[in-house]
Formats: C-alpha cells, structure tokens, sequence
C-alpha cells in the first residue's frame, strides 16, 4: 500500500454537511425555526386602508357586511307603552336616521380601527357629563360620526368611576374643523365608541388608546386573494398563444426597416391578420411554420376557491354571505347563515344593548319630557327570514300552546293575549291585538271544575229566590221597572 494510501482523510465536520442535512426537531435549527410574527402597522396607515376600502370591493364587503347585518332589522320594543308613545319613539328614531348613523360608526371603526358617534344635544356644553334629566324637549338633534383620526383620546385623564367606562379616556378633542365641527372637548358620556377589533392594554396604548383595523389582520390574505384572482384573469390573454416560425428573420431584421425584404415580411403578416380576421386562414411560405399554443387551467378554481375561503374565514363572514354564492358540493349554505347570524345576535348585544338603551333615554326625554320607564325593555329583531310556510306553522303552535295554558290555568285572559301580541313579530299571528284589547281581556283566572261544582249545588236554591223575585201579571207594580231583575240561569 503506498504513503498516499495510509494517510486518513479527516472526518467531516458539524459545518461541512449542516447545509444538506435538516434537523429536525425541538429547540434545534430547522427551515421553521426563523418563523415568526412581525407587526404590519397597517391600522396607522390611513391611506392605506381608505384605498383599499376604496378600490377592492372584498375589503368593501368584509367591512360593511356585519355592520349592515347588526342595523339591518332593527328593534322591538316589548315592554308595555302609553298609547301612542311606542309609535312616536319608533317614527322619531326613523326620521332622525339613527340606525343608519349607527351603522356608519360601526363601519369606521371596523375600518379605521375605532370611531365615534357623538350625541347631539341643542343647547348643552359637550365638556359637561350628560345627564338625561336635565334634556330639554325636542332638543336631541341625532348623531355625528366621526372616525378615530377627526378627534384624539386625552389620555392624561381617565375615568376614575368603576363601571364599564373605568380607565377609559376621559375626554375626546376634535382636530377635523375642516368639516366646520367646532374644537370640542367632548366627555365620553355624550359619545358612543366602538372599536375594530379590540386590542391588550400594551398595544391599545401604541394606538392611543383605540383599536385595530379589521384589514390588518387579513391584509396578507387579501393581497393573496387579489394577486391570485389578477394573475388568473393575465392567463386569459394568453389563452390563445400562437407562434410563427419564419426562416432567417433576424438576417430581415438586421437589414434594418428600409431594407425591401423587411417592408415585404411586414406586409405578409399584415396579410395574414387580414385574411385570419375575415376568413380565420393563415397564408404562408412553405418552409414557415405557425403553431398555436393553449394553456390549461385545471386546479386554478380550486385555488381561487382556497384563498376566498380563507379570507372569509378572516373577516368571520360565510362565502354564501361574503361572495354571495353557495359553497360547492351538498351544502346550500343555510347552516353556515345561521351560524353567522348566530354571531350577528351575539354582537348585537354585546356591542349595541347599551348605545341603543341609551339613545331610546335621551330620546324619551326630549320627546316627552319625562324618564324612560324602569321597566322599558326591547328585543333585536331576527336576521334569519322563515317561509310562509315554516311561519304559519309556528303560529299553529304558538296559539295552540297559548290556548292550553290560558285553559288550564296557568294564564290568565289577559296573559294569553298580550303573549300572542309579543310574539306576533315572530309568528305574523296576533299584531292586530291592540292594547286597548289586552286591557279589555280578563286578568281572573279561568273557573276551575271545583268552582263549577260549588255553582251546580247552588243553582237549586238560586233558581228558587229567582222565581219568588219574578214579577207577574197580578203583582203590585209598586212604581218599580221589574225588568231590572231578570236573571239568566244555567240550565
């Protein structure tokens, strides 16, 4: 064996395969272990996120559609009201366009992140704490809605009260004059605030104490989306590709544009774009070759379909309410509407209860003059819209339960009907029950059969002491009308 042969090679080292080899597993370098997640800051760009609100209508409809669906169908009141007073509650909420300025709150601060609508008041200093007795009548004017970037949270001041409101901002500036607002200094009793999506106490302090932006959580789906859907309608160009093979062109081309070979070549394709837009021929040189290229779009819908699902799954809204089109295979959508619609109702209440129970005060004080009743209560109307079939058969069983509670006992006259007239929004059964009706029916319970029993014992003894106190012909008048005393029995 020769020197050469004997001498060992080195082992290779840690360095020299780590290239080549993954490692994979806990606490150890792997093509996953550079991941992680970084802040986009999209919510403070508001340029931004206004041309993309503007320009894509998917950033469009994942900000409007719940707002829209959260203000859509409004409310009922279902507490008991003086004649009249529901009525002008509910025609003066519609002229002054509440619902509509409350769903444009909700649409800014889904977009910017936070906003307000303030409650106008003629006649009141909005620095003051509202107090809701002391509205003057007619003197509540509606909302204003402004956005987190028309007014700053004076964050040197808190609310010190415990409540709902405690560490919240005490007042709010408004910087937009252009608009001809006046440089309020407005208490945050007289606003009512939303936010986007609602941040931990460290990341609402780097957004001055407001939210973040519903965009900037899905903002790389939605460029994903976007691209992916452009990149599908390029292809569409290209759907018919063709090609055509002509000998020696670049010697034409180099020859330059006055040269007679290169004037005649460009006359032949002139030729030829006449003849295949008039008769779809190709005329040619024997030795030149023309080929049509096509492009297969296989797998491109299921793409589409993956990033749209996705963002859907962002913006917490169904493709069937999002795209408005059913999802693909069995399913029609239904169960995944009420589903949504589920979490329409949960953030009715948790986000509109309140604003709404305080607006209906301030407007029953300046309607009326006087407080909202104790007792006031109101429901959000359903989202979901039955058929008439499906509603005529819950009306069935609602009357018919209704009927068997009020004959056995348990529900009086009175309570049957004003359940029928509470549940009419429902059923579409009992809305023609009027109070006038619910006063007029009896609030005694219904004869049990022992009270029946108790009336057959007596009626002998009754129907007797009836016919000594029946008059006759030859009974003394008296100067007395008899016909009062007639009485009805039972037989």
């Amino acid at each position: 064996m020769s020197e050469t042969q004997n001498v060992s090679q080195p082992l290779p080292t840690r360095d020299s395969y780590e290239n080549f080899i993954a490692r994979m597993g806990v606490n150890e370098s792997n093509q996953s272990g550079a991941g992680t997640y970084r802040n986009n800051w999209t919510s403070r760009n508001r340029l931004l996120i206004e041309q993309a609100y503007r320009s894509s209508w998917l950033v469009g409809a994942g900000v409007d559609a719940i707002p829209d669906d959260m203000t859509r169908k409004g409310v009922t009141i279902t507490s008991k009201l003086d004649d009249g007073v529901k009525k002008q509650l509910d025609n003066t909420w519609d002229e002054m366009a509440i619902w509509e300025h409350l769903n444009d709150t909700l649409k800014w601060a889904n977009l910017y992140g936070g906003a307000v609508g303030v409650i106008l008041i003629d006649g009141q200093n909005y620095s003051t704490p509202l107090r809701i007795e002391a509205i003057a009548k007619d003197s509540f004017k509606g909302i204003m809605v402004m956005d987190r970037w028309m007014l700053n949270a004076t964050t040197e001041r808190r609310v010190t009260e415990l409540g709902p409101d405690f560490g919240m901002p005490e007042f709010y500036r408004v910087v937009t004059s252009a608009t001809g607002i006046p440089p309020w200094r407005i208490h945050h009793s007289r606003l009512i605030r939303f936010d986007g999506v609602t941040l931990p106490y460290q990341q609402r302090l780097t957004e001055n104490d407001w939210g973040m932006s519903i965009i900037e959580r899905c903002f790389d789906r939605l460029l994903a989306f976007d691209s992916t859907t452009t990149g599908v309608a390029q292809l569409v160009y290209k759907a018919h590709l063709r090609t055509y093979s002509i000998e020696n062109l670049r010697g034409m081309l180099a020859m330059g544009k006055d040269n007679p070979a290169f004037k005649g070549l460009m006359s032949h394709m002139d030729m030829i774009r006449q003849y295949q837009s008039n008769e779809g021929m190709t005329i040619m040189d024997a030795k030149d070759k023309f080929e049509a290229h096509s492009y297969s779009y296989a797998g491109l819908s299921d793409v589409l379909a993956q990033f749209g699902q996705q963002v859907s799954g962002a913006f917490g809204i169904p493709l069937v309410r999002l795209f408005g089109q059913s999802p693909a295979g069995f399913s029609t959508g239904d169960t995944d509407l009420a589903n949504y619609y589920d979490n329409v109702s949960t953030k009715q209440e948790r986000k509109l209860r309140r604003p709404v129970r305080k607006l209906f005060e301030v407007l029953h004080m300046s309607l009326f003059a006087q407080p909202l009743p104790d007792d006031f209560a109101f429901e959000f109307n359903e989202l979901w819209q039955v058929s008439d079939k499906e509603r005529a058969e819950i009306a069935n069983t609602v009357v018919d339960a209704t009927t068997k509670a009020v004959d056995a006992g348990l529900m009086t006259d009175k309570a049957g009907a004003l359940h029928l007239q509470e549940t009419s929004r429902v059923t579409g059964f009992g809305g023609t029950i009027s109070d006038k009706d619910i006063d007029n029916a009896s609030d005694l319970p219904p004869p049990t059969e022992k009270d029946l029993d108790n009336v057959e014992a007596t009626e002998p003894e009754a129907r007797r002491e009836a016919t000594g106190n029946t008059a006759t012909t030859d009974s003394a008048g008296s100067g007395r009308d008899n016909r009062g005393f007639v009485r009805w029995f039972k037989r």
